[in-house]
């Protein structure tokens, strides 16, 4: 090898890192450079940044619950291994609950599972030593739950298998939440041991959950868990579920199977038990039943169910709106450039390189999309806490109690924000970037005035507010159209009146007190509430409108054929007399229930739907229904109107109400109806509680009106958010427009001095600028039309398959996607008018005589 060879080999790497170097000093430069470009700019920075703030934080936020609620999986062993059984019946929606006897059926038949357990939701009232009162959320859960699931106990140990043949007494113990242990014992150790009362039963902690886990239901608290052959009274094992459809399921594929061989699996075992069904009912339709498995890694999938359709909605919502903000800082950036050409014309003739200064084009860019991002980050945090208080500010029917979102920023959230920083930058940065590397320096020194404005790039940007306009019309539309569909919803028939009433639940369990003389106590804490000062008319039901629950049951009404396939299950609920006076229901025949019907044969009153599909267009008053595993008929004495029961959205079910004080019937929830506030007698009734029950403690407290709120969660989440985005997207179309049609005036002002130095008005100038303005609306709109239409369909498939998965809908909740492709046009309209209202008047008053010295 040469000396030369040798030499230069030696020095490649000195080389190497000094070119190195000088890319890293050029970047800096670069860098400072754009900082100080920026600087002196600070309108143009402050608007970009808060504009990309906005949308970044926006799309930040509602990733991060969908994050939380959808795309988490359960911190427990392989959880991607985890399924759950589910039952169908036909026409209804799928059904996690099982009874205890099905539960042992699968768990012992079953050729797929390699464990498989069961949890049933239970709300404890605890009390201790230094404790005081608390409700808490908790389960009773199968002994091998958590050696399936594989969680190892943060301190002590956790009950397994051994436990479940424990039978009360001294042997009760129980597990609680790592949360509940920093909350309440502040992570002591001695926690160990420790005796709690559950609803007045001792149980003993013997072990704490890790931190992290709270629960099988993401983003649902679970506080205490006890083995399932506990009960709270720890004298009988709560494998009375038998009788019950209480039991979650939740199993563990073996290894090798695929959840088709688990679904082929369930299928098998499915055949007895759907035959056994329909022999116990008499129902031939549980033959249809189906039983299937679905993924569980996430856990129990409830409130994803819930919240899976509006959360993925308000994605494509703050999509479009960072896709808007991104187009309005286009046109800005490239109004920009061009005001800017001369500036990069005399860097190029000096000799800079056209990479470079498309490089200081990005490096700006990036720098903007750095501030957005940053100022988004605070956005998104405040819009996520704003979320979670909508999402838990009631409980949705069908939900856990305890919801109890824990939305932190992981590393997933973290990526996102990056990558939309990212897309961002150069959705808005490259077209100028490309324009600052294809300039023409003695061309653009030469040109003056308007005349750098080329005709493709003033087409570009008016195309860019053409897109604006577009992308506005579908957001506003779809937001009209979930706004719509609220307002449907707050205004619908409900066969009720929710004002003024006031509900208080009780909890009797552990009170000590017989059925008797707990029927003899509530009549007596009838007569204390009715005499409340404000109070107007009391009663009791054991299941109130829209609350979700209730029981229902087939029903044999004497002289009435039925249809197989017409026959359904009549919902059923127990109420005391005055409830229809009490919640504002019409009243329509026969008489209402009566104290004294405790001592005469079974009585009930139906509905108008009740009525109509047994009896036509004949009175029932007289006559009799009997329901499935019962030997006595009840005898109807009144017709009530129609009502909504479960939800909203339903048509008022078929319906039979029983006296709560004939035969034993317990309810435990009061209604009151007030000439006041209802939060202003809650202590009066607190009180004539504690005087009359004094064992009985008062569960819950409430309002008609706070129930039928949060019963529509959802629906106001996205009606709010959508509302507010889509007003976000027409006020940046409108920015984009003004500050469009402010650059072409001022690009324009020789032209316009001599249009009116050879006699132009002011209103001539004034329509001439309005009039591009709407050109330019009206093609946006003509572009956004069908995308709106479109957008109208997704919006529509929301609203037709939300949330609350009901057999029918209601008529009255339609909403005309016409109206609110019209509304939001002329919304669009307006605003655009307005935004070019400024520079229009501005484009008039220019003088002639300056305008032509420039």
């Amino acid at each position: 090898m040469s000396l030369r060879t040798r030499v230069a080999g030696g020095l490649r790497p000195w080389f190497r890192g000094r070119q190195t170097e000088r890319h890293f000093d050029a970047e800096v430069r670069e860098l400072r450079y754009a900082l100080r470009t920026l600087r002196k700019s600070p309108g143009f920075t402050a608007v970009t940044i808060l504009t990309l703030a906005l949308g970044i934080g926006a799309n930040t936020a509602v990733f991060s619950l969908i994050d939380a609620l959808m795309l988490r999986m359960l911190p427990v062993r392989e959880p991607e291994g985890l399924v759950m059984p589910v039952s169908q019946y036909p026409g209804e929606p799928d059904n996690a609950g099982f009874s205890w006897t099905m539960f042992e059926r699968l768990r012992d038949q079953n050729h797929v599972f390699s464990d498989l357990f069961g949890v049933s939701p239970a709300r404890f009232q605890v009390t201790g030593e230094g404790l005081g009162e608390e409700p808490l959320e908790g389960v009773y859960a199968v002994g091998t739950t958590f050696p399936s699931l594989g969680v190892q106990p943060a301190i002590g140990r956790l009950f397994g298998p051994r436990d479940d043949a424990a039978s009360g007494g001294d042997a009760a113990v129980a597990v609680v939440s790592w949360e509940y242990w920093n909350r309440r014992f502040n992570l002591d150790p001695a926690i160990l041991g420790r005796r709690l009362a559950l609803n007045g039963a001792p149980v003993t902690v013997i072990g704490v959950l890790p931190r992290g886990f709270t629960g099988l239901q993401i983003g649902a608290k679970t506080d205490v868990w006890i083995p399932i052959a506990m009960d709270t009274t720890h004298r009988q094992p709560t494998r009375r579920l038998s009788d019950q459809f209480g039991l979650g399921l939740m199993g563990r594929l073996k290894p090798g199977v695929s959840i088709e061989q688990a679904r082929a699996d369930m299928a098998v075992l499915n055949l007895a038990r759907v035959e056994e069904l329909a022999q116990m009912s008499g129902d031939r339709k549980w033959l249809q039943a189906k039983l299937d498995v679905k993924p569980a890694g996430g856990g129990f999938p409830t409130l994803r169910q819930v919240y899976g359709q509006p959360l993925l909605a308000l994605m494509a919502i703050v999509g479009l709106l960072l896709l808007i903000a991104c187009t309005n800082i286009a046109s800005m950036l490239l109004a920009r450039g061009a005001a800017r050409q001369r500036e990069m014309a005399v860097r190029v003739a000096l000799g800079a390189g056209r990479w470079r200064l498309a490089r200081q084009v990005l490096t700006e860019s990036l720098l903007l999309a750095a501030g957005g991002s940053l100022l988004g980050a605070v956005v998104a945090y405040v819009g996520v806490r704003a979320l979670v208080r909508i999402i838990t500010s009631g409980r949705l029917v069908g939900l856990p109690r305890g919801i109890d979102f824990q939305v932190q920023p992981d590393a997933r959230v973290l990526l996102f924000t990056l990558a939309v920083a990212a897309l961002t930058s150069v959705l808005f940065g490259l077209l100028p970037a490309r324009n600052a590397f294809t300039s023409a320096p003695a061309s653009s020194l030469r040109e003056i005035g308007g005349a750098a404005d080329t005709r493709s790039r003033r087409r570009f940007g008016k195309g860019l507010v053409v897109v604006q306009v577009a992308l506005s019309v579908v957001l506003l539309s779809a937001a009209g159209l979930f706004v719509g569909h609220l307002s449907n919803l707050r205004n619908v028939n409900l066969g009720f009146q929710r004002d003024s009433v006031l509900l208080v639940t009780l909890d009797s369990s552990g009170s000590g007190y017989t059925p008797d003389r707990l029927t003899s106590l509530y009549q007596e804490l009838l007569g204390r509430l009715q005499a409340i000062p404000g109070v107007r008319a009391a009663t009791l039901s054991a299941v109130t409108p829209v609350e979700g629950a209730g029981a229902s049951r087939f029903a044999h009404v004497d002289g009435a054929q039925e249809r197989p396939e017409e026959r359904q299950r009549v919902a059923l609920n127990r109420i005391g007399p005055g409830y229809f006076v009490t919640f504002g229901t019409r009243w329509i025949a026969g008489r209402d229930f009566q104290f004294e019907d405790a001592e005469r044969p079974r009585v009930a009153i139906v509905n108008q739907a009740m009525a109509r599909h047994y009896f036509g267009d004949t009175s029932p008053l007289g006559r009799h229904v009997m329901f499935d595993g019962e030997d006595k008929p009840y005898e109807i004495v009144g017709v009530a109107a129609d009502a909504k029961y479960l939800n909203l959205y339903e048509a008022p079910p078929r319906m039979v109400y029983m006296n709560a004080f004939q035969e034993g019937g317990i309810a435990s929830t009061f209604a009151l109806r007030t000439s006041t506030a209802p939060s202003a007698i809650t202590a009066d009734v607190r009180r004539a509680v504690s005087d009359v029950l004094k064992t009985v403690r008062v569960a819950k407290v409430t309002t008609m009106d706070d129930q039928v709120n949060a019963s529509i969660i959802p629906e106001r989440l996205i009606a709010t958010l959508s509302g507010f985005f889509g007003g976000l997207g027409a006020l940046l179309a409108a920015i984009g427009l003004y500050g469009l049609l402010a650059y072409s005036v001022a690009r324009r002002t020789s032209e316009i001095g001599v249009r009116m130095a050879l006699g132009a008005t002011e209103g001539d100038v004034t329509r001439m600028v309005l009039t591009s303005a709407l050109q330019l609306v009206c093609a946006g709109l003509i572009v956004g039309a069908p995308l709106a239409v479109w957008s109208g369909h997704f919006a529509a498939g929301v609203i037709e398959n939300p949330w609350v998965e009901v057999a029918r809908r209601d008529s009255s909740l339609t909403v005309n996607g016409a109206e609110t492709i019209a509304f939001a046009a002329l919304t669009i309209v307006a605003v655009a008018l307005l935004a070019a209202y400024v520079p229009a008047r501005r484009a008039a008053r220019i003088s002639p005589i300056a305008a032509l010295r420039e």
